[in-house]
């Protein structure tokens, strides 16, 4: 694994939206795609019998070419399932079947399975439609990181985890501090210090949760969120209460107006701004070095050809490729040499004229995005997938092709 043991690598995650993005595309011509959902501990021989009895019950659909359409992509899922003995694999899987428009009143039958997605499937879902239900698997693809929230006010505060989109709210506490009106008998002196006191040991609390929350966690963490209503978050955070190296992580402060765990949900939503810019900001240094470079160094790189040899050479540190880039490269034999040409995706197979004035013959054809990464990871280059959500990022695709590199060595290519 390429991040830290047991994420999805890039090239995994990439491999996923490549799958994900064909299944987009298809359509079927009335409910029969069906996609089944099926988590880690869900028996095999359920889902079987859960498939059965959907193959049974579509017997009542009323249009002949639904009603087959559905069966068949049933009976399919149930070929595949034979291949898999108690449970599903890690993580579980993901199975999509149907018959797909083809154009021209003609369709295709298609079957497509996932295993081990990168985030654990929760639950087990049927689902049967004119398009494939994909929307899970791409937010598990969405922009990941590992934040912590905290909520609070002086009455309650709860503290969790955002996990790429994925709020967890994992501990709460109640205060024990007293309003603002004072008992008869107490004098107003002692009564502001004992609230006082109850304040203090209030946000100890907090933070107490917060420390054993986050600090096992922190060098895998990338920020801190705090939300609340004022004075309270600006007193909790001025204070210092916080573990010395969570302090440093905290990334802003933000009114929130709930403080249970809703107000974790209000949090994140408040800081969307903040989140947006910290997860596009690894992918801003990776293009601000390779700028520097580019102009004021020799160790950059940047198109098909050039970033290709230099991968060949193992002179390249840091490979970077737009998320969005979709292209295909054809490979030609041209008189026992390799030439090549960047396509685009949809298009056909162009011809190719050689360098020496004959034809070239069509030797493979693949993923520009696969080839390079092969590439990498047998020379030991780091692949990054940089974000078009930035200048930076979009001129990486618009003016250098979706392709560059920061070289560790210049090689004058």
């Amino acid at each position: 694994m390429s991040e830290s043991e047991g994420d999805p690598s890039d090239k995994q995650k990439y491999e996923f939206q490549k799958v994900i993005e064909e299944l987009d595309d298809y359509s079927g011509s009335g409910t029969q795609l069906v996609s089944i959902y099926i988590p880690e501990d869900r028996l095999i021989s359920d889902v079987v019998a859960h498939v059965t009895q959907e193959h049974s019950e579509a017997s009542n659909i009323k249009s002949k070419q639904t009603r087959t359409a559905v069966q068949d992509a049933l009976t399919s899922i149930k070929d595949r399932l034979k291949y898999y003995d108690v449970h599903p694999p890690e993580n579980g899987m993901v199975i999509f079947s149907g018959a797909v428009d083809a154009g021209g009143g003609q369709t295709d039958m298609v079957t497509e399975v996932l295993e081990s997605p990168p985030d654990p499937i929760e639950s087990f879902r049927y689902h049967c439609d004119s398009h494939f239900l994909t929307e899970p698997l791409a937010e598990m693809l969405g922009d990941k990181g590992l934040y912590g929230l905290v909520v609070l006010d002086r009455r309650e505060a709860n503290v969790g985890w955002l996990k790429g989109k994925r709020v967890e709210p994992v501990k709460s506490a109640s205060s024990l501090v007293p309003g603002k009106q004072r008992k008869g008998g107490q004098s107003a002196q002692r009564f502001a210090r004992l609230r006082l006191e109850a304040i203090d040991n209030f946000y100890q609390e907090v933070a107490g949760m917060a420390d054993d929350l986050f600090v096992p966690k922190r060098h895998e963490m990338d920020g801190i969120l705090v939300g609340g209503p004022s004075p309270t978050k600006d007193e909790f955070l001025d204070g210092d209460y916080l573990h010395h190296e969570l302090q440093d992580m905290v990334l802003g402060k933000f009114d929130v107006s709930y403080t249970d765990e809703s107000g974790l949900y209000d949090l994140v939503d408040a800081a969307q701004d903040v989140l947006a810019e910290t997860e596009v900001m690894k992918d801003k240094s990776e293009m601000e070095e390779f700028f520097e470079q580019l102009h004021d160094g020799q160790k950059a790189t940047y198109g098909f050809e050039a970033t290709r040899q230099n991968l060949m050479m193992g002179a390249v540190d840091r490979l970077l490729i737009s998320e969005d880039l979709r292209k295909d490269v054809v490979v030609y034999d041209c008189g026992g040499r390799e030439e090549f040409e960047v396509v685009d995706r949809r298009a056909d197979t162009p011809s190719h004229t050689c360098e020496d004035g004959t034809e070239g013959e069509v030797q493979e054809r693949e993923d520009v995005i696969d080839h390079l990464m092969d590439l990498a990871e047998q020379r030991g280059s780091d692949a990054k997938f940089i974000s078009t959500d930035f200048e930076k990022g979009e001129q990486l695709l618009t003016a250098f092709g979706g392709i560059a590199g920061i070289l560790r060595y210049s090689t004058g290519v």
